[in-house]
Parts: C-alpha cells; sequence; structure tokens
C-alpha cells in the first residue's frame, strides 16, 4: 500500500505527466456528457422502450461499445464502431490493392492521406447507418415522443435530415476527442474511449446480476461467489494471452571494428503468442454486426431465417462462425504484420543466426513455421474468450450484461488498453528516474491499433 501511495505522488510530481492524465479524464468526462445528449425532437422522458431493447443481443453489444448512448438515442449513438468499420476496410485494401500500399510507404505524408480517406469514410457508413437507427428509435418510442417535428407518427423530412447529420457530427467528434488524447493525453485516445463505455455499462450490470441472484435465496449467492471466481480466472488467461511470448535465441557473431569488439553474444527475439492483438476479434465483430445493420438494428425476436440466426449472439451458429472467423483472420493478420523475410534478412544483416539453422531463406521458413505454431493456439484461445459471453450465460444463466464481460471483445479490450497505459504512465516514471508501477518495472501492454 505504502508503495502504491508513493507511485501516485511520483505520478502527480511529474509535470508533463500530471497534464497529460487530467487531460484525458477531462475529454473522457466530455464524452460521457455527449452520451446522454438526445438528438433534438426526442422525448427523452420516453426513452425506456429503447433502452429496454438495447439491453440483449447485438443491439446491447452495440449499446456497450457507446457506453449507453445507444440505448439513450444520444447524438453519440453510433459511436465509434463506423470509424472503426472504415479502419478496418482500409486495412484491408492496404493489403490489396497496390494505391493504398503506396500510401502507407510514403510516411508522414501518406499517413495523412490515409486518414483523410478513413474519415470520408467513415461518414459514408454513418449516412448508411444513421437511417436504420432512426427508424428504429422511431419503432421503439412511443408515437407522442416526436411531436416537435411535424406531429406523431410521420416526422418531417427535416427531422430526418437534422437527426443523420447530427449522428455524422457525434461520430466525427468522438474521433477528435480520440485523437486529441493520443496526441495530448496518455494511452490511445480511439481505444481509450471504447474503454470508457464498456466500463460505463459495468456497475449496472453487474448490480442487475447480484440483484438476481440474490431473489433466487441461498443458492444464489452461491452461484455468485463461482461466478466471480470464473471471472478471475477467465482474466487471468486473457492478460497471460495477451503478454505471452515465445523467445527464440539468435547468435551474433564477434566482429571487430578498429579496437572495438562487437556481437559474440546470444540475444532472444520474442515472438507473441498473440501478435495480432485484438484486431482479429474487431475484424470479425465487425463483419458479424452487418445483419443487424441491414436489417435496420432491429431486435433478432423481430427477425427470421438467415437475419434471426446471425444477431442471436447466444446461438450455435452465430459462436461458430465467430469462432473460425477469428481463428482465419489471426492466421491472416498475424501474416501481414509479421515479416518473416524481413526479420531473417535483418538477423543476417546484423551478422547473426539462429543456432542450428542456416542464414536467410531457412530463417524465414524457421521462423514461418514457429509463428503458426504458437498462432494456432493463441488463436484458437483468443475464439474461446470471444464466444465465453455466449457459454457462461447458457452454463450458468449469466445475466445478459453480465455475461459481455466474461469475454468478447470487451474483455480484451479492457486488460489491453490498461495493460497500454499502464505502461506508457511506467515509461514516463523510468525516464525521470523514479520506480515504476512493478517491482520489474515492465509491464507489457498489448492491443491492436484500431
Amino acid at each position: 500500500m505504502n508503495r502504491l501511495i508513493e507511485t501516485i505522488r511520483n505520478i502527480f510530481k511529474i509535470e508533463e505527466l500530471r497534464q497529460r492524465i487530467l487531460y484525458t479524464i477531462l475529454i473522457i468526462l466530455i464524452y460521457r456528457f455527449g452520451s446522454f445528449v438526445v438528438i433534438p425532437g426526442v422525448d427523452p422522458n420516453q426513452l425506456s422502450n429503447l433502452q429496454q431493447s438495447s439491453e440483449g443481443g447485438l443491439l446491447g453489444l452495440l449499446n456497450m461499445f457507446s457506453g449507453g448512448a445507444f440505448g439513450n438515442a444520444s447524438v453519440f449513438a453510433l459511436g465509434i464502431m463506423p470509424y472503426i468499420t472504415a479502419s478496418i476496410i482500409i486495412q484491408l485494401l492496404g493489403m490489396a490493392v497496390p494505391y493504398f500500399q503506396r500510401l502507407q510507404k510514403e510516411g508522414e505524408s501518406g499517413r495523412k492521406k490515409l486518414n483523410q480517406i478513413m474519415r470520408y469514410l467513415t461518414v459514408i457508413i454513418v449516412i448508411i447507418q444513421a437511417p436504420g437507427y432512426i427508424k428504429n428509435v422511431l419503432v421503439q418510442l412511443p408515437k407522442t415522443a416526436v411531436t416537435p417535428f411535424d406531429g406523431v407518427s410521420d416526422p418531417s423530412a427535416f427531422f430526418w435530415i437534422s437527426s443523420v447529420i447530427l449522428l455524422i457530427a457525434g461520430t466525427l467528434f468522438i474521433m477528435w476527442l480520440g485523437e486529441k488524447i493520443t496526441d495530448k493525453g496518455i494511452g490511445n485516445g480511439i481505444s481509450l474511449i471504447i474503454m470508457i463505455g464498456i466500463i460505463a455499462r459495468l456497475p449496472g450490470a453487474f448490480a442487475a446480476e447480484v440483484a438476481a441472484r440474490f431473489n433466487q435465496g441461498g443458492t444464489g449467492l452461491l452461484v455468485l461467489v463461482i461466478e466471480l471466481i470464473v471471472l478471475f480466472f477467465v482474466m487471468v488467461g486473457t492478460i497471460a494471452l495477451v503478454q505471452g511470448t515465445r523467445k527464440i535465441p539468435v547468435q551474433y557473431a564477434k566482429r571487430v571494428v578498429g579496437n572495438r569488439q562487437y556481437g559474440g553474444v546470444r540475444q532472444y527475439i520474442p515472438l507473441k503468442v498473440n501478435a495480432a492483438g485484438v484486431m482479429p476479434i474487431i475484424f470479425a465483430q465487425a463483419i458479424m454486426f452487418l445483419p443487424i445493420t441491414i436489417a435496420g438494428f432491429r431486435q433478432s425476436d423481430a427477425l427470421t431465417g438467415f437475419a434471426a440466426a446471425f444477431t442471436n449472439i447466444n446461438g450455435f451458429w452465430y459462436n461458430l462462425v465467430f469462432f473460425l472467423m477469428i481463428i482465419a483472420f489471426t492466421y491472416f493478420y498475424t501474416a501481414v504484420t509479421m515479416n518473416t523475410n524481413q526479420m531473417a534478412e535483418d538477423i543476417k544483416k546484423n551478422g547473426g543466426f539462429i543456432p542450428g539453422v542456416k542464414p536467410g531463406k531457412k530463417t524465414a521458413e524457421y521462423l514461418d513455421t514457429i509463428m503458426s505454431r504458437i498462432t494456432l493456439p493463441g488463436s484458437i484461445f483468443l475464439g474461446l474468450v470471444a464466444i465465453m459471453p455466449a457459454i457462461v450465460a447458457s452454463l450458468m444463466n449469466v445475466t445478459t450484461g453480465f455475461s459481455h464481460f466474461y469475454g468478447g471483445t470487451s474483455l480484451l479490450i479492457l486488460v489491453g488498453v490498461v495493460l497500454d497505459t499502464l505502461q506508457q504512465i511506467e515509461s514516463h516514471l523510468l525516464m525521470h528516474h523514479y520506480d515504476g508501477l512493478t517491482k520489474s518495472g515492465r509491464i507489457k501492454g498489448r492491443i491492436g491499433r484500431m
């Protein structure tokens, strides 16, 4: 406890770090305030039906990512997910289209051009999604909830146009807040905003689970304790997945330049068990959101056939496809981000070699084989973490809201963002010659950049 208090004091002794933390808190408060600003023309006192419809299924997941703004009919209702979808599309285009590949190699100017294209694409995605969301709001609300705009059952064109513009502005404003956190705050802004939205739903979800268990009597309390133990072990496993590595030994030959000797030592290349981070789940989740987006954000109860099967987050087919997509995307993203040929070339240029393996092509093949072997268990565990909410909801009858925190995108984002942010804070402390947050002074953060 004394060490923790001393560390907090050291954090606020560093002026730059203190300003970054306070700036981040201010931006987060602005974001949370905006989550309760209702679209003009919608009666905030008539939102109970909309909020109830946003508690379960894919709508509940969307509501969690937006920090409750989806169920509040807020100007931030669509949240940051359109931007995430746009960034995924740009990344995929960068892997297949020469024009985008060229922009990725042009440094700062290329990055600015890609960001500009990403913003335009985000606006297009919001324009596609916004009418479906507004239609869902009108269906869920009582007919008297939109009287300020041309009556009861047929809102005016002005209401539709203004609402779409506000939803576009809300998403772009969240993007801007995220960029400001990244530039002047602490941590990755977009990731932090998603994490705050998830955390905002945790107290209410936990309270609902506690109330449900206490209503069951004595056995309910025992089940609640078991649930918390399972949650603890799932979180520990997720942290192990995020931080897990396999070290590959590299021997460097001796070189003498002038009077100085270089090399002659053995070093290790840490290969991540989960080199793709949370991105495979983000990729897969964005695709799994398509059916309900096309259906106009309606509840899965109102859908039939294919749309019903792939909007039921506790259903067999949804989770099977989700699981297989995560494994496929993990291999795909790892193959793109981990260039084994380049790694082998760098080792060779620096006079190094892996013991028992020839430099050059054989080293690249060896690294590729190792990555394939460690990626398989990593991808399977990542898939299991992703479908864990459906497993605990079915086996342990956990409430839908609380089950989201047993795995899936939410838990991985929470773990990854927290570790990444703590790593940045620790870097500031060590740079100013203060003790880190841990005895070893090494927190390994890992989350795919969104």
